[in-house]
């Protein structure tokens, strides 16, 4: 039997207007769980919770999604995506020597425009990668490929002599990759660092790195 028949002319016209194409549905579920486990945990989300949010139903969602755990691996990798993109669209737009500043403001303005950066989640994982292997190793690929992102775009600006050719490219990334998580943990906790701070420290590092 059709799941239309009984319904209003408007009613099928609102069933028909959310039957989307699989990859749409699915992008639809990401962006709803990206939002509920920025808003909670991974522990404390459930997949009831983001199916609402998304506006389908728990079976759907599984057709996507096999797991909690699966939707969360795969939001941590459409966070980093996002990022990395604009990231890249930052650095074709911007000469060698605005790239630092140009990354640092485009991840600023994705947090103010409300988008989920990937330490929001990293942050939540922590505490369950003791004892789930699969989390831990996702979470780790994750932060490594940033940190290889920002290592390449340090290594480049040092070529462009926009660098001091002292600094390890190596090891300021792991720096990079640890304000993020600083900058994500003042968010959460709120009052840690205000905007005179963060500024304070972009400045800072900026100075350090082209050895003014």
């Amino acid at each position: 039997m059709s799941r239309e028949r009984g319904l209003t002319r408007r009613g099928k016209e609102r069933h028909a207007a959310r039957r989307l194409p699989a990859a749409e549905r699915r992008l639809e579920i990401l962006e709803a769980a990206l939002a509920v486990f920025a808003a909670s945990s991974y522990a404390s989300a459930t997949t009831a919770g983001i199916a609402r949010a998304a506006g389908v139903s728990e079976p759907i969602l599984y057709r996507h999604f096999p797991s909690k755990k699966t939707l969360y691996i795969a939001c941590l990798e459409q966070s980093w995506d996002r990022l990395h993109a604009a990231w890249s669209e930052a650095k074709v737009a911007t000469e060698p020597e605005g790239w630092l500043a140009a990354v640092s403001s485009t991840t600023i303005a994705l947090t103010r425009g409300g988008s989920v950066l990937p330490p929001t989640l990293w942050m939540q994982a922590f505490a369950e990668a003791g004892s789930d292997g699969e989390l831990r190793d996702a979470v780790r690929r994750v932060m490594s490929e940033v940190h290889d992102a920002v290592e390449e775009t340090l290594r480049d600006a040092q070529r462009a002599g926009v660098i001091h050719a002292d600094r390890d490219p190596t090891a300021e990334a792991w720096v990079v990759v640890s304000g993020l998580l600083l900058h994500t943990l003042s968010a959460r906790v709120g009052g840690l660092l205000g905007e005179a701070d963060t500024q304070r420290v972009r400045a800072e590092r900026l100075r350090w790195l082209k050895g003014c």
